[in-house]
């Protein structure tokens, strides 16, 4: 299980780091707070590791409950030619991440899913927001599909 998806070549633009960085504030303090992110949308604090800082780095991102209990979420960087950067950090520290979801904070580890597994999980996303599958249209990347399991002893 590797977060080894190859970067595209060709995808949608996206704003500056300084505008994202500010757009997410509002986003990760309401979440924090209880809340659940922007309306019409399930959205979690990805709190990772960087991997070249070594600094934790928090980011809000969508996420789609999974039967199991755990959590989908997926690297689109909205159609994006390269990865989001959270995924990279996952990739460098998969055992090292938390999430924050409607204000709880807890452990989880990630894996990026694959093959026909990540197939059904992307159906399951389109079915769920079908806005995803515009960012798939835009790029010629594979987008990454990662599975949240959540740490021992949280239920």
């Amino acid at each position: 299980m590797g977060f080894d998806t190859p970067q595209g070549s060709r995808g949608a633009q996206l704003p500056p780091a300084d505008r994202m960085r500010q757009m997410n504030e509002g986003v990760i303090a309401d979440i924090r707070g209880g809340g659940s992110g922007p309306t019409g949308m399930n959205a979690l604090v990805l709190i990772t590791v960087g991997r070249k800082t070594g600094q934790e780095r928090e980011t809000p991102v969508a996420y789609f409950p999974l039967e199991d209990g755990n959590y989908a979420i997926i690297a689109s960087a909205a159609g994006a030619a390269k990865h989001p950067v959270w995924y990279l950090n996952l990739g460098a520290h998969p055992d090292r991440v938390r999430v924050v979801v409607a204000g709880s904070e807890f452990p989880v580890t990630a894996e990026e899913v694959t093959g026909s597994e990540r197939d059904r999980i992307w159906q399951q996303v389109i079915t769920a927001a079908p806005g995803f599958a515009q960012y798939e249209e835009a790029t010629d990347r594979t987008i990454p599909v990662i599975r949240l399991r959540r740490g021992a002893g949280d239920a």
